[in-house]
């Protein structure tokens, strides 16, 4: 199987420094071969890596990548979707698996949103609370102040009497 020159620079990103990630360990996470891995960090080293330039598979399309595709054969008729489907190497559950997909997305980062938005309103609402209690009591002692030194101006007429 071909993979694309994104898939394999993407892949020996992850493998050669900085991030120096280990190739068994890259190998079960994209599910390419081990020594194909190897082979890559080879041919690399040396210069010779050859130029992909078939389409990325679609498992490895971001999905960026799959958002697009989608809107790209939502305007096509259906006559000529097979067409843009073998052109791209999908089939037509791709697209279909990708759109539920995007918009299970959509609805968690809204679920997400409404969750934040949520949780923001009612520290809003104690810190408010908190506020006004705090606001309540510096009147208070304000008040006590005021009664206070007028209590002390009053001693203080008093002894002079």
């Amino acid at each position: 199987m071909g993979y694309s020159r994104a898939v394999r620079s993407s892949v020996l990103k992850k493998v050669l420094p900085p991030d120096g990630r280990s190739i068994v360990e890259v190998s079960r996470e994209t599910g390419i071969n081990d020594q194909t891995i190897r082979n890559w960090i080879k041919k690399s080293e040396s210069g010779i890596l050859p130029d992909g330039s078939q389409e990325s598979s679609p498992r490895f399309m971001t999905p960026k990548e799959k958002y697009q595709l989608v809107l790209e054969a939502a305007g096509i008729d259906n006559e000529q979707l097979g067409g843009f489907l073998r052109e791209r190497g999908l089939h037509s559950e791709h697209l279909t698996i990708w759109d539920q997909e995007l918009r299970e997305m959509i609805d968690n980062k809204n679920d997400k949103k409404d969750q934040e938005l949520k949780a923001l309103k009612k520290r809003n609402k104690e810190l408010e609370k908190e506020l006004q209690r705090k606001e309540k009591a510096l009147a208070e002692a304000a008040a006590l102040l005021l009664l206070k030194k007028k209590l002390d101006d009053l001693m203080e007429g008093q002894k002079d009497d």
